[in-house]
């Protein structure tokens, strides 16, 4: 699991076919802040959650396989790119974005950047199934960066973005027309597939209520 807060932005320092799947080599910028890192791991690469297979002082190694090519943009990375990573939350970290999975729901292009005095708003289309997992002010990752939802259409939803961020992680280099990862708040999408189980008469009522509580001692 991960906060969607951007630890450093790293470079891809090498591709290579793995049969259907591909091997990405990261080179981190922080040292520090991937200090004991180790095969099997998980790492945040751009929103995706993935596995770390090697390792070296400056560099780690992940095997991204068809599921993930499929849904994320990792398969169009090129060597040299610049890519967010974080690492995976430990019990003990603050949290200071929302509940981030690593499981990308979908790639989708950025339909429109607009520069304002203190912020840069980024607007993503996004497909209309992924629309019940969104709502004004809720959160949303973009490339695993955690951030709020300011406006939402039908088919797109807006961002408003702080200088640190833009500075920070890859955000800086978005363009109209870009690919970027999206996973969508866990907790909207456990909420969407309440309301879409079968009618609530067909679940066996809980004995668990208020007065159950008091009389427990709550």
């Amino acid at each position: 699991m991960f906060t969607g807060i951007i630890k450093d932005v790293g470079t891809v320092g090498g591709i290579s076919r793995q049969r259907g799947g591909l091997r990405l080599k990261v080179r981190h910028s922080m040292p520090e802040a991937f200090v004991g890192l180790a095969v099997d791991e998980s790492v945040s690469i751009n929103g995706a959650c993935q596995t770390v297979v090697g390792c070296t002082p400056d560099s780690f190694e992940v095997d991204s396989v068809e599921e993930t090519l499929a849904k994320t943009t990792l398969g169009s990375l090129r060597e040299g790119a610049l890519v967010n990573l974080e690492r995976a939350l430990r019990p003990m970290d603050r949290m200071g974005g929302h509940f981030v999975l690593g499981h990308v729901d979908t790639s989708a292009p950025v339909s429109a950047i607009r520069e304002l005095g203190s912020s840069r708003e980024i607007t993503v289309s996004f497909p209309a199934a992924f629309a019940p997992f969104l709502v004004s002010a809720g959160s949303i990752a973009i490339d695993g960066v955690s951030l709020t939802v300011a406006r939402l259409e039908d088919n797109s939803f807006t961002v408003a973005v702080i200088p640190y961020t833009v500075a920070h992680t890859t955000i800086a280099a978005l363009k109209t027309g870009s690919m970027v990862n999206l996973e969508f708040d866990i907790l909207g999408k456990y909420v969407a597939r309440r309301f879409d189980a079968p009618a609530a008469s067909s679940v066996p009522a809980s004995s668990m209520d208020e007065a159950w509580l008091r009389q427990q001692g709550f």
